[in-house]
């Protein structure tokens, strides 16, 4: 595909509305153009049924969308799982925001086939230093991986980071409150011991006690675990 009607085409679906609330939803973030998502899968899609390879070998990172449109083809492309792989390991590094973060990794639908060789190549990332690498770990976890044989695993990996940053330690808060709304006495458990910071620690019982999918009495016994400041 021809980078420069691409990028035709995105402005002309640019929407100055939207733009606006995306920024606003992604501070720091200044390439945004304003195209909705359901525009940018069909486009994603289009390019992914024609000469994928060759549009990733030449896309461009102007923009919010188009770096979200590369990893949106890796996620549509009809590609084997070892390909694919080392795909999505040459775009991580592209990652500079949640969005683009988070959009990329629920378009990994075919995770769902390859559990265990996808489980273990999100390994490093979760022990990373890098702050996308690490929510892009976390929020794989989230997608695919809610069931009981990885909740310990993924506990302990939770145990391990080690990073500062408000959108890691917000991924991790999410993570814990999706695996207590399914598995609330694995979760429960952790919870009461654990080497979380105060502020994943106390930010995961907020979004549980936020949940619709917990009932009162439980919400009142997670109130009482907060840890309070010294």
């Amino acid at each position: 595909m021809n980078q420069n009607d691409l990028k035709d085409e995105l402005l002309a679906l640019a929407e100055e509305k939207y733009r606006k609330f995306s920024s606003s939803l992604t501070p720091g973030t200044d390439t945004i153009l304003g195209v909705r998502l359901p525009a940018l899968r069909k486009i994603g899609k289009r390019i992914a049924k024609a000469d994928w390879r060759s549009y990733l070998d030449t896309a461009r990172d102007d923009s919010f969308e188009e770096t979200l449109l590369q990893g949106m083809v890796i996620g549509y492309a009809d590609v084997e799982l070892p390909e694919r792989l080392t795909l999505i390991k040459d775009y991580i590094p592209k990652i500079d925001n949640w969005s683009i973060c988070d959009s990329f990794c629920t378009g990994l639908k075919f995770t769902k086939q390859h559990k265990e060789e996808v489980w273990q190549f999100l390994q490093p990332y979760l022990q990373s230093k890098e702050v996308y690498e690490i929510r892009f770990g976390v929020v794989m976890f989230i997608c695919y991986y809610l069931e009981d044989r990885y909740l310990e695993p993924m506990f302990r990996n939770f145990n391990d980071i080690d990073c500062d940053n408000y959108y890691v330690k917000m991924a991790v808060a999410w993570a814990i409150t999706s695996s207590f709304t399914i598995f609330p006495e694995m979760t429960m458990i952790y919870l009461k011991a654990n080497d979380l910071d105060d502020f994943t620690y106390n930010k995961a019982l907020q979004k549980i006690t936020e949940s619709r999918q917990v009932n009162p009495d439980m919400k009142v016994r997670i109130r009482c675990m907060k840890r309070k400041k010294e």
